[in-house]
């Protein structure tokens, strides 16, 4: 019995916990994030407002057009794609937020292989 009710407040407990969401505060502004590949980190920087999104990546500039679901999710789909591979949607979804940072997952649209992430708002 006794363990019976530890198990009860241990479900209680962890069932209240809500992770935070103030996706609002990262629908607009400016970004970065870091992406490893092999050895190397490479750094992005994304300027965002409500419809599009400016990527900036080594020397190239990319421009997507943002269609936004709810508050934590978008569809974003490049402008002008140079290739197949571009022209592909990107679903991202914020999982979570915490001061000026947040978490997203991202994959392509109809695709169930996710891929997570973290970004840096800054302070404009």
């Amino acid at each position: 019995m006794r363990v019976l009710f530890a198990a009860f407040l241990l479900l209680l407990a962890t069932s209240c916990y809500e992770v935070e969401r103030n996706c609002a505060d990262f629908r607009t502004g400016t970004f970065t994030f870091e992406a490893v590949s092999g050895t190397e980190i490479f750094t992005t920087r994304i300027v965002r407002n409500d419809s599009i999104e400016i990527e900036y990546f080594k020397e190239s500039v990319d421009t997507a057009e943002i269609r936004w679901i709810n508050d934590c999710e978008y569809i974003l789909r490049k402008l002008n794609p140079k290739n197949m591979a571009e022209e592909k949607a990107i679903h991202i979804k914020i999982l979570t937020t915490k001061g000026s940072s947040y978490t997203f997952e991202f994959n392509e649209v109809g695709k169930p292989n996710k891929s997570r992430a973290s970004a840096v708002k800054k302070s404009e």
